[in-house]
């Protein structure tokens, strides 16, 4: 059967989901024209890069840690509100690696991560109607009339704003921020006084006892750069395709499409039709692809996406992102990871523990019990050691500020704390404390996968 040939714009001839209706066409194609001409805010050689990364991540060389806000907004957008956010990555990160004994692929949820898909066109409050918020790169999030509609000048509000925090966040990755040095100092306020600090300030000696050894056999660890700065990758979901293909640029060293928005892009839950739009632009550009696997994505279409946007079987091209919620992961997640690996197919594994577990709580308030996530997470790793195949990452909601939108934790933030400091502008985030609880548990799986492995190994070879 021939395959259509794919294009920047092709995806604009398939049916559509979670498409904004735009009233004004000629300022969305004149936004369009403008973000066409605008520098990329990424570089091809750099998604290659984290593509061979991934690709390690599905081999059982490395593990993937993806994580971030739930959806961007312009109001919160702030210097110390990325510096905290990234902080925190720093501090999972570290426990996860000196855990497993591996690489942790770093993928932020990031510098594009605006535009949400809903379950309803419209929202309702009293008497009163409006289009639903689709985050700040298509309307605002306030429920007036006027404020709802959605705007295509916010797509280059979206861009500046991803170009400047791209360029903070370089220069934590690149500028010593990042040197495990500097382990201790990451620890967040709030957080010092928590149940965790005392595993992670252990944690941070145990680093720094390590860097004191290298320097007395006579191994300068500012001589490595591995130590003094590190790889972090954005990722968001391509939702907005116009948005895409105005930053989609030809490679000059290879001829191939990327998408220069972001490192990653992933396709959601509700946008995976393999004859729609949003798989169609996927399928043609050379980015790591992500994809949502939730409770109503059967075998049989799971392998038919997986032939559409990797068909060659590309290690790291394609990483399937599973919520299905601790109700159903042990009944629907077994099915899939059978059939992927009944069929040869080389694919990084990722647990989303946050979307499958979203309740509302008797205040009206959404949340995410804590208990659930971790449940989850357990579910994933337990799934794969029982299939002999490999669970190599997370995908969280999270953030560095000292909010109360999950209930549970170590602090046990009850349903009565909520209202307390909710202020995320769609779903609800793990605060930097919880963030960290989930990394220890991940750290403690890993450690446990390892010993099994190394086990399973040595009686191998007897």
């Amino acid at each position: 059967m021939p395959v259509d040939v794919w294009s920047p714009a092709s995806w604009r001839g398939k049916p559509i989901q979670q498409s904004p209706d735009y009233a004004d066409a000629a300022a969305l194609g004149e936004v369009e024209r403008q973000l066409a001409g605008f520098p990329p805010l990424v570089f091809a050689g750099e998604a290659r890069k984290l593509k061979s990364m991934l690709g390690k991540v599905a081999k059982g060389e490395a593990f993937l840690l993806q994580g971030g806000d739930c959806a961007e907004s312009f109001g919160e957008h702030s210097a110390d509100n990325i510096r905290d956010f990234f902080r925190v990555f720093l501090q999972m990160s570290v426990v996860t690696t000196f855990a497993a004994a591996l690489p942790v692929v770093k993928l932020g949820r990031i510098a594009g991560q605006f535009a949400k898909p809903r379950s309803a066109p419209m929202e309702k409050i009293g008497d009163v109607e409006l289009p639903s918020y689709r985050g700040d790169i298509v309307n605002d999030i306030a429920f007036e009339a006027e404020a709802r509609k959605p705007a295509p000048s916010r797509q280059l509000d979206a861009y500046r704003q991803s170009a400047a925090t791209l360029n903070l966040i370089r220069a934590f990755a690149s500028g010593g921020y990042a040197n495990l040095e500097n382990a201790h100092g990451w620890m967040l306020g709030f957080v010092k006084d928590s149940p965790q600090s005392a595993r992670y300030q252990e944690l941070a000696d145990r680093i720094t006892e390590t860097l004191g050894f290298m320097r007395a056999i006579g191994l300068d660890p500012e001589s490595h750069q591995e130590l003094r700065q590190t790889d972090f990758y954005t990722s968001h979901e391509a939702l907005l395709l116009g948005y895409e293909q105005a930053l989609t640029r030809v490679d000059s060293t290879t001829g191939d499409h990327y998408a220069t928005s972001g490192h990653m892009i992933w396709i959601g839950d509700r946008t995976r039709q393999p004859d729609h739009a949003h798989v169609e632009y996927a399928r043609g550009v050379r980015n790591p692809l992500g994809l949502k696997c939730g409770p109503t994505l059967g075998a049989d279409e799971l392998l038919k996406l997986m032939d559409i946007l990797n068909p060659a079987n590309e290690p790291g091209r394609l990483t399937l992102i599973c919520r299905f919620g601790a109700d159903k992961a042990a009944d629907r997640l077994p099915d899939l990871i059978r059939a992927v690996k009944r069929e040869g197919r080389c694919v990084v594994w990722s647990c989303d523990p946050m979307h499958g577990n979203t309740v509302k709580a008797a205040s009206g308030f959404k949340t995410r019990p804590f208990d659930k996530i971790m449940s989850e997470i357990r579910t994933f790793f337990s799934a794969h050691q029982a299939e002999g195949t490999y669970a190599g990452g997370v995908h969280l909601e999270m953030t560095g500020k000292n909010v109360t939108e999950c209930i549970g934790g170590a602090r046990a933030i009850s349903e009565a704390d909520l209202h307390d400091r909710y202020h995320t502008y769609c779903d609800p985030r793990l605060n930097a404390e919880q963030a960290i609880e989930v990394a220890f548990l991940v750290a403690e799986l890993l450690k446990a996968e390892r010993i099994g492995r190394g086990r399973s190994e040595a009686d191998a070879a007897e």
